[in-house]
């Protein structure tokens, strides 16, 4: 949709929640202006923008979706990832002055800077310098923003791997998917291309290691890059060329012009000596003076000296930021922040610490707090208010890890309420991992059980929003996996990877799934459980196989055929059929298809005319790679009249692809032609893009035996961008037969 519809829906809603424009911009921190322009098309919203709007006005799910769809920029090459600058930014003049000089080199030469914190110390406001510079300088690199949080020092969770950084960079560059390569150093090198010629700013938030940032810098003039870390990185400084600007914290006039920025001049000029007391016991940390500032805001009434006498009472305090100086208790400042909050909000916030990754969504926060989602939403608009929360680029709610630190130790002995708030989340995300796999599973092994009570059910009603909120909680998922390792969990963590392997086949994110997989098939066995054991057997083949590792799969799959014998005769029929497809896939042709006859009488007992179906379907293929050509093509005649009794679509196709492929063997070619076409069109109307590409191999080669040289050097080229999509191994297979056919004609 373009800017117009999306300031319709914008202005309706606002109309319907009886708000002026001014009392919108009062409620949402969005200026009249700004509001004023998206309602007349001439601007759409950044996601945190948007989502302050909808908070503002509290829609429901139903408004809020449509307002998301309508804000969607359909083309947008130039990102401008960078979060929010602050209002209350005050101070820090001879550190800007400084690095502005830095902004210059950057635009005439290219340049790398590491913001860095004496001493190692957090909250010290690196961010928020980076952030506030590049708002300042953005207008000189037309070629827009990048940033992402490292996550170098957040716990728990691990550092952000610099190749999942890459690929998201390389997305907000509009580089398709399918072009993006699986490892890190391809990815770099890609990046390094793709802006070459670009003036931007790179902003690399948190870093914790040299190693983790030397992927994501751009080699290019003109590009601005800036680093932050609690530490020096000095490294880069003499391999890359850094300048290093070390940040202390503030001195006491930039603390108490901070402080005033957020209560008033006047205010801090009545009460002087108690104004310089409340920075001094935040030890003048720009993190604390924020929160101590929104809390008296907030309490206009409240003398200074009140404030000074509750912060220096407040026990014990925080460890992280212990010092000599006695009245630094940055603990103490956000106890005093804590304890204003509403007990529900603080409750709220408790749970809310417990996330393991670097951004919660509303609905996994809802989920680990075990409320709904309106009054989740509304526990989150409070923690914002308060400084103890903010928003990233995308709408997403990140605490500080000072902040999350503090709401952990809250957690403190709540065993039980911290087991429950966890089992929620990881089955916040399994349950709605079954809500999107009705749309791009092929063959779910059952039906999902129903969530925990307090776990939010996330309406999705098609393919495309389904895998937004899958990208949207990769990061946590991922996160909850390796952090969430308490015996009591093992079943729910075997069932997030159980379920999350569809996105996986979907995204290609295969060598992640080797990792995740290996740690449930680990589980799996600790818990004896055939079934979980069978499936993470076959997950972990399936990502050995598409990484071009078939024969490490044997270890799996003879793990899985020790098994088989625990399941029930359909999960048996469905497991012989799968050792069928791994079979195939290695070559032993023989062996596939004797799993297709044993998993055929296990179905034909069951009287399962579907899974009759799909095994009929592999044992038509492995007839025809054995050259039984008359015998495939009548039993793929008897195949697809079974599968249209049943409705089955996508095993209908794959039969058509036999079908061409036993004619094309047969030397009748324009029938095989007809045959791959039909199984194309069907898979091309599933969306189903692995057997588009299966289809397309056969297809070329088809063209190529009838002196198509360009139709088959198409098709492969097809087949080769749709496997690079999927990160499979064998696409480079299909690129190198386009290549070496002769480019003396065209489709």
């Amino acid at each position: 949709m373009d800017g117009s519809a999306f300031g319709q829906l914008l202005r309706a809603a606002r109309q319907r929640t009886l708000h002026t424009l001014e009392s919108l911009a009062e409620a949402s921190g969005v200026s009249v202006r700004a509001i004023s322009d998206m309602e007349r098309g001439k601007s759409l919203p950044r996601q945190a923008t948007l989502g302050d709007l909808m908070d503002a006005l509290e829609l429901d799910e139903d408004e809020r979706r449509r307002l998301v769809q309508a804000s969607a920029r359909r083309t947008s090459q130039v990102p401008q990832q960078l979060p929010p600058d602050l209002a209350a930014f005050r101070g820090r003049e001879d550190v800007l002055k400084s690095v502005h000089a830095y902004t210059d080199q950057g635009a005439a030469n290219g340049g790398h800077v590491v913001i860095s914190a004496i001493g190692g110390m957090a909250g010290v406001g690196k961010t928020a310098l980076a952030v506030h510079w590049a708002h300042r300088v953005a207008d000189r690199f037309p070629h827009g923003q990048l940033y992402v949080n490292l996550r170098g020092f957040e716990h728990p969770g691990q550092p952000l791997d610099p190749g999942e950084a890459l690929g998201g960079f390389l997305r907000a560059l509009g580089v398709p998917s399918s072009d993006i390569p699986a490892g890190t150093d391809d990815r770099s090198a890609l990046f390094r291309e793709r802006t070459a010629s670009s003036r931007l700013i790179v902003v690399l938030d948190n870093a914790q290691t040299a190693e983790q940032v030397r992927p994501l810098l751009p080699a290019s003039k003109g590009c601005l890059t800036i680093v932050t870390s609690r530490n020096q990185l000095s490294g880069l400084a003499a391999t890359e060329g850094a300048s290093l600007v070390s940040l202390d914290v503030r001195t006491e006039a930039e603390a108490l012009a901070a402080l005033a920025a957020r209560i008033g001049d006047e205010r801090c000029g009545s009460e002087p000596e108690s104004a310089a007391d409340l920075v001094a016991l935040c030890g003048y940390l720009p993190l604390a003076i924020a929160v101590v500032g929104v809390q008296l805001a907030a309490e206009a009434r409240m003398p200074l000296r009140a404030a000074v006498r509750e912060l220096r009472q407040a026990q014990p305090r925080l460890d992280a930021l212990a010092s000599q100086d006695q009245r630094v208790d940055v603990r103490a400042v956000f106890s005093r922040s804590y304890r204003a909050l509403t007990p529900g909000t603080a409750r709220f916030f408790r749970h809310l610490a417990l996330h393991p990754g670097p951004a919660v969504s509303a609905e996994a926060a809802a989920s680990l707090a075990d409320v709904g989602l309106p009054q989740a939403r509304r526990h989150l608009r409070e923690l914002t208010s308060a400084s103890l929360l903010s928003r990233d680029a995308h709408g997403r709610y990140v605490l500080h890890d000072l902040v999350r630190a503090y709401g952990t130790e809250l957690v403190g002995q709540e065993a039980d309420d911290r087991l429950a708030a966890e089992a929620r989340l990881l089955d916040y995300l399994r349950h709605n991992a079954c809500t999107v796999n009705r749309f791009i599973a092929q063959d779910p092994y059952q039906l999902p059980r129903d969530p925990l009570p307090g776990v939010v059910h996330v309406a999705m009603d098609s393919r495309e929003e389904g895998l937004a909120w899958y990208r949207q909680e990769e990061a946590t998922a991922v996160a909850a996996l390796r952090s969430m390792d308490s015996p009591e969990l093992i079943r729910h963590r075997i069932d997030v990877t159980l379920e999350w392997v569809s996105y996986t086949m979907v995204a290609g994110r295969w060598s992640e799934e080797i990792t995740v997989t290996r740690m449930a098939l680990d589980s799996s066995l600790v818990l004896d459980d055939p079934v979980a054991i069978v499936r993470s057997c076959h997950n972990l083949a399936r990502a050995l196989v598409e990484t071009g590792r078939p024969d490490e799969a044997d270890e799996p799959l003879d793990l899985m055929t020790r098994h088989l014998h625990r399941l029930v005769p359909e999960q048996q029929a469905r497991a012989e059929r799968n050792l069928a497809w791994f079979r195939t896939r290695q070559g032993r042709h023989g062996e596939s298809l004797l799993h297709t006859r044993r998993a055929l009488a296990l179905a034909e007992a069951l009287g399962n005319r579907e899974e009759i179906g799909r095994v009929l379907t592999h044992q038509s293929w492995c007839l025809a790679l054995l050259g039984h050509y008359d015998e495939a093509m009548a039993r793929s005649e008897e195949t697809l009249s079974v599968l249209r009794e049943v409705g089955d679509q996508r095993n209908e196709a794959a039969v058509w692809d036999t079908i061409g492929y036993v004619r094309q063997r047969m030397g009748e070619l324009d029938g095989a032609v007809v045959g791959y076409r039909k199984a194309l069109g069907i898979f091309e109307e599933l969306q189903d893009d692995y057997m588009r590409a299966e289809v397309l191999d056969n297809l070329a080669s088809a063209h190529l035996e009838l002196g198509e040289t360009g139709h088959a050097r198409a098709s492969w080229t097809r087949a080769a961008d749709l496997f690079d999509t999927l990160r499979v191994a064998r696409a480079a297979e299909m690129r190198a037969k386009a290549e070496a056919l002769p480019r003396d004609d065209a489709p």
